[in-house]
């Protein structure tokens, strides 16, 4: 007997579709809000030079616990900025920073609430339980579809899953407080609201740090899980290194990351034990007992704190290096873009890589100002539709990519195809004997290892694999796919091509893959895989309208095959992290390809040249 099916999901498909459709304006003027704050506080710790505002914190470390706290701080910080991840790092902290600063501002009411009402404690308890325990992930599909992406949903979605500790240590810390000295300061006629404020509020703030130092630990935890809605920041850097195995730039980010965390928590507890008066007087008994370790103990007054740091300040500013540092202008006739900013999102696919570059390098060479963004599949559509991404360039239609185009298309501008057809397949290395099409695959699951490493779950290809292939060549149940990335599918195949084992992996054409590889791609005499897609441009709406030169530019883009596997090709040798690099290098080695690609019209050239004159 079957049991009944909840159609719990349909309900909070129908509940969230009403609440964008009804408050859009309020989620408007939250994201609005938010935005305005993260930019006022990033703009604030990115203004300073490096080195400098490493300073200023390693003086408040200093003054919150001594000097070896400060010489580690500064060394920590130097750190950062010599891997050159400072401005994602201080991204980061402007993320946890607003996360932080809002969590406070409802967690701690709330808890006050909750510790004077048991009613109020009983309602919220498992609230909170929900909100905890709930997968971080899940938090940021809402926060996609309510507010785009970028650093919107990130912050949101650190807000709700740090919100729980807050209230509860604020609750915790509150009833903890010795009932005697509540019933004393009420015997005396204090008001219950002076009572909370003068009495149980400053007994209580080692707790309440203590959720404090919670929330931000949290918060840092989230940031990886915000980079893949673009959140940037050294989460983003993690997530494109997860994305393109780059265990380097992990590494960095990760270390990054380690050391804002052990500054936040280090100084959030000490910052607890200074607000405190049971943390003063037992900083106090240290300080007597501290002996030969005074010096590494040292803290100075806090008016010697604060001067220093103004110093340091007076001195940034007095160097030039506070804010204010403009990018110069573009030279020659072709600076029509005069720095308008451009937003471009990309898969981490080796056509997707290329082509963003590209475009990134050639709309740069025309002035603009040019932001990307490496985006899952779900997410890079859902930025395009909110108007968050501008454009992207590796849509793969009308198959691969069916699913996306037909719920967004509406809110979407197709330039066209600048490369096709495209192919998708399955592949083996051509050591591997007796497997030539889709339904040899059939009873041999074991000299594979029962599986085929694919790419990105988001991908329209593993949707198709899954659905479509599988399912009419008898291979369900006999194989597993392995998701993943492309990158990470890349690294396996090349992984087991060098020691001669048998792998089936997901690929399409045109890929570099195939030059550097010796393989073969599985025929599909059942159609399954579709037709051959092209690969499409796609904008938001309204984007050539604003920008009809961009727009006149992208819709008349193409590549032959030959142009696409160069450039990949150039990318891999030029290594990680150095697209655009590799992009001038390749356009350097192909004159000429700049301009036919971005003309600029004479009016415009003259439009140009007069607006530098004046």
């Amino acid at each position: 007997m079957r049991v009944l099916r909840i159609p719990l999901g349909e309900w909070v498909d129908g509940g969230v579709d009403r609440l964008q459709s009804g408050l859009s304006w309020l989620f408007d003027g939250i994201s609005s809000a938010v935005t305005g704050m993260y930019d006022g506080i990033d703009a604030v710790l990115s203004a300073p030079e490096p080195l400098l505002f490493a300073g200023i914190l390693a003086v408040a470390a200093w003054w919150l616990r001594g000097l070896l706290a400060g010489g580690l701080a500064f060394a920590g910080f130097a750190v950062i900025d010599s891997v050159e991840l400072w401005d994602e790092a201080m991204s980061t902290l402007s993320l946890v920073l607003v996360a932080t600063v809002v969590t406070l501002l409802i967690a701690v009411p709330l808890g006050i609430w909750a510790s004077r009402s048991k009613a109020v404690s009983a309602v919220i308890r498992p609230v909170l339980d929900f909100m905890q325990t709930m997968p971080a992930m899940v938090y940021l599909i809402p926060g996609i579809i309510f507010f785009g992406v970028g650093v919107v949903p990130g912050i949101i979605a650190t807000i709700v899953f740090a919100l729980p500790p807050g209230v509860r240590m604020t609750e915790l810390g509150i009833r903890q407080v010795d009932k005697e000295l509540v019933e004393a300061a009420e015997a005396f006629g204090t008001a219950p609201r002076d009572t909370l404020v003068r009495v149980q509020l400053p007994l209580a703030l080692p707790t309440i740090m203590a959720g404090v130092n919670q929330v931000i630990m949290l918060g840092l935890s989230m940031v990886v899980i915000a980079g893949m809605v673009g959140g940037g920041g050294l989460g983003g850097a993690v997530y494109r290194a997860i994305g393109n195995v780059d265990i380097g730039l992990g590494f960095e980010a990760g270390v990054s990351i380690v050391i804002l965390a052990m500054y936040l928590d280090r100084m959030t507890g000490a910052l607890g034990r200074q607000v405190s008066p049971l943390g003063r007087r037992a900083l106090a008994r240290a300080g007597a007992g501290a002996g030969g370790s005074r010096i590494w103990n040292h803290r100075p007054q806090p008016v010697v704190a604060v001067v220093g740091a103004v110093v340091l300040a007076l001195v940034a500013g007095g160097m030039g290096v506070f804010g204010g540092t403009t990018s110069a202008e573009a030279g020659g006739a072709g600076d029509v873009g005069r720095g308008k900013k451009i937003s471009v999102g990309y898969i981490p696919w080796d056509e997707g890589i290329a082509s963003t570059f590209l475009w990134k390098e050639l709309l740069e060479r025309r002035g603009f100002e040019v932001e990307t963004r490496q985006l899952e599949a779900g997410a890079l559509y859902t930025g395009l539709a909110g108007g968050q991404i501008d454009f992207q360039t590796d849509s793969w239609l009308p198959v691969t990519h069916a699913q996306y185009w037909d719920k967004y298309r509406d809110k979407l501008e197709d330039k066209g195809s600048w490369y096709g057809p495209t192919s998708l397949e399955l592949s083996v290395p051509a050591y591997v004997k007796g497997v030539d099409s889709l339904a040899d695959l059939k009873g041999r699951a074991g000299e594979f290892k029962g599986r085929i490493v694919g790419i990105e779950p988001s991908a329209g290809m593993m949707g198709i694999l899954k659905d479509k292939v599988l399912k009419e060549y008898g291979l369900e149940g006999e194989y597993d796919i392995v998701d993943g990335s492309t990158p990470g599918m890349l690294a396996e195949l090349k992984r087991a091509y060098d020691k001669k084992e048998p792998i089936v992996t997901t690929l399409w054409s045109p890929h570099w893959a195939y030059s550097a590889y010796d393989l073969r791609k599985l025929e599909d005499p059942k159609g399954t895989w579709g037709t051959g897609d092209g690969i499409h441009t796609l904008a938001r709406k309204g984007f050539s309208a604003q920008n009809p030169l961009v727009g006149e530019w992208l819709q008349d883009f193409e590549m032959t095959e030959e142009q696409l596997t160069g450039l990949e090709e150039r990318i891999q040798e030029t290594g990680k992290g150095k697209e655009q690099e590799a992009v001038r290098a390749w356009l350097k080695d192909n004159p000429g390809l700049a301009d036919t690609w971005t003309p600029v019209p004479a009016e415009a050239s003259n439009v140009s040249q007069s607006h530098r004159s004046g």
